[in-house]
């Protein structure tokens, strides 16, 4: 099984991989060209949209600037768009139905990291060069849907995922929520199966 058909289907990867490290370069060399191409170039706009997504039915109304990991792996429905500062995570499967209104500042984020340090750390290999494991759950945003301005939407979720951080929080701790809250300590149950 390759490093992406490990990131697309939820297993333990590795991002430094040569052919997912090259979807990135050109997903991200492709955001930074549409975010210099000014709004009545419609033409020019759509190009580069249809190569950043290509495999969206529906071309979305994007504001500039935008932020893609993959592009290939996020799919729009009709009349669905977002405002400034768009940041879409793609590394697994990003589904965006119609009618979605997206507002300013908004996160899709699919890429997961273990919650045991021993895990997530970067790792050495014998070559000397580092890398690090991570996982990803898919995003599914239904019809009609309005995200308003600075939602964040984590992998495996529905519409928001958005926690503020009021107070500290210990070592080996999970904390979510608004205002954000301790929920429990990480224990070896947590640890990632392989």
């Amino acid at each position: 099984m390759t490093e992406k058909e490990k990131m697309l289907v939820g297993l333990l990867y590795d991002p430094s991989d040569p052919e997912l490290s090259a979807l990135l370069v050109k997903a991200r060399k492709l955001a930074r060209r549409y975010n210099q191409i000014d709004e009545d170039r419609l033409e020019e706009r759509e190009a580069v949209l249809r190569e950043l997504l290509p495999n969206t039915l529906f071309l979305p109304s994007l504001q500039a600037p935008v932020y893609f990991d993959y592009g290939c792996n996020t799919y729009f429905g009709r009349f669905s768009g977002a405002n400034f500062n768009f940041t879409c995570l793609d590394v697994c499967l990003v589904h965006i139905g119609d009618n979605v209104f997206i507002g300013p500042n908004v996160t899709l984020a699919t890429p997961m990291h273990p919650l045991l340090p021993e895990e997530r750390n970067v790792r050495q290999r014998p070559d000397g060069s580092y890398y690090n494991m991570e996982y990803a759950k898919p995003i599914r945003i239904g019809d009609d849907c309005w995200l308003a301005s600075n939602v964040v939407v984590c992998g495996g979720v529905t519409i928001g995922a958005s926690s503020v951080v009021t107070r500290d929080i210990p070592p080996n701790s999970l904390a979510v929520g608004n205002p954000c809250r301790v929920i429990r300590t990480l224990t070896d149950a947590d640890r990632m199966k392989q």
